[in-house]
């Protein structure tokens, strides 16, 4: 299969180019697309300084910073207008080990939408407090609950989706960020009756750089899926 990895970044300088050394090596016979939101650290010169070194690596620049969700739609748009068949989600900062995905991709050989997760059996979150694994999982317990997800993480940012299920999903209209950008994937393409599996991952948070997490964009997830759930009895989105 013709797989494309998304990798979105701003200010990611000092993780991207071993993170674009790690997945050459991970997945050789992968693309690799990076998504710079016009980093003012210069990580977008750097990606594409790489992209003449190693193979099958293209940068698409964005003007400016707009979110995790515009960063992986301009992703996909440009893969399926490459002819890409599946597309990987993966963060730059390594707290989504590279190594891991050759697993990932053989599960997306039989399935719609892959989901490295840390909360089924074999995950692990060794880094984490018992406060905030328990806030995290919280979370995902609310969302599933409340959506019908059957996913024990869906707030997962390391993923494989296949063609069709980003097409089957409308992933071009898809509007939240953040927590919410990976929960509405999961909530349409559970509607969208696409097959999902859930692969355990270790999960560590960065080393270098500074998070991009934020109480808004927990908090803006908890706001959507109270939403969706407040629709999901007329069997639409909100929006």
């Amino acid at each position: 299969m013709r797989t494309l990895v998304v990798l979105p970044t701003y200010n990611e300088i000092l993780n991207v180019e071993s993170m674009l050394r790690a997945l050459r090596n991970s997945v050789p016979a992968a693309n690799i697309l990076v998504v710079d939101d016009g980093s003012p650290d210069g990580t977008g010169k750097k990606a594409i300084e790489l992209a003449e070194e190693l193979e099958c690596i293209d940068v698409l620049q964005r003007g400016e910073k707009s979110g995790l969700g515009g960063a992986y739609r301009a992703g996909f748009a440009w893969g399926i207008e490459h002819g890409f068949d599946h597309f990987v989600e993966i963060d730059c900062d390594f707290s989504h080990d590279p190594a891991t995905l050759p697993t990932l991709l053989a599960a997306a050989e039989t399935h719609d939408v892959v989901i490295g997760s840390r909360y089924v059996k074999g995950g692990h979150i060794p880094q984490w407090t018992f406060l905030r694994r328990f806030i995290s999982r919280g979370g995902n317990q609310y969302a599933s609950i409340m959506l019908g997800l059957k996913v024990a993480d869906s707030t997962a940012g390391y993923r494989v989706y296949s063609k069709d299920a980003l097409e089957r999903i409308g992933y071009q209209t898809v509007s939240a960020n953040g927590y919410g950008f990976q929960i509405e994937m999961t909530y349409r393409a559970r509607r969208a009756g696409v097959s999902i599996i859930e692969v355990p991952i270790s999960f560590t948070d960065r080393e270098l750089g500074e998070s991009k997490m934020s109480g808004a964009i927990v908090g803006e997830a908890l706001f959507l899926v109270t939403e969706w759930a407040l629709f999901r009895p007329f069997g639409r989105m909100p929006h």
